[in-house]
């Protein structure tokens, strides 16, 4: 996985141009149902926010494309929850346990906001609550307002971290010299 993200740094390195829509790919992969699991999406978009606090790239079009990716990822992954919830929720382990889903349904009919925006920033839960969202039968505009506010805010602070990790190693080494 480390390989495989180092290589992809410095693709970006060198093809600035396509920054915006790389960062559209991973977010999109991070905030996709199940596969978030196959593509280590978060720490390329803290290396690629890193790369911006070094000046090589600027960090609006990464925001931008992430904000776009992660709101591809989340909708698309909201749609499979609405359109395909009855087949999920007869596949095993769920089937077994229909308290749990009721439950949840609970849960996003009382929390539904709050269970959307901590699921952007949740690494574990991140695609299944949007997936979970659509299953529970929550509307789409509902989830449509939280989920904007929530993809545009992590779209910004999980690349933010790498620009300020990155400005404040920047700063220690200069000390440092």
């Amino acid at each position: 996985m480390e390989a495989f993200a180092s290589s992809v740094i410095a693709f970006i390195e060198q093809h600035q141009a396509w920054v915006p829509l790389i960062m559209v790919v991973f977010a999109a992969a991070e905030t996709t149902a199940f596969l978030s699991i196959l593509i280590p999406s978060t720490p390329i978009l803290v290396a690629v926010g890193a790369l911006a606090a070094t000046g090589a790239i600027p960090f609006w079009p990464l925001w931008l494309g992430a904000t776009i990716g992660a709101l591809i990822g989340s909708f698309f992954s909201y749609w499979l929850g609405w359109r395909y919830g009855g087949h999920v929720l007869a596949m095993r382990p769920l089937s077994d346990h229909p308290e749990m889903v009721e439950k949840t349904r609970a849960a996003f009919d009382k929390y539904g906001p709050v269970t959307i925006l901590i699921g952007h920033f949740a690494t574990v839960l991140r695609p299944v609550v949007f997936l979970m969202s659509g299953m529970s039968g929550m509307s789409l505009p509902r989830f449509a307002f939280w989920n904007v506010i929530g993809a545009t805010a992590w779209a910004y602070i999980v690349p933010k971290i790498g620009d300020i990790g990155g400005t404040v190693i920047g700063w220690l080494w200069a000390y440092i010299r």
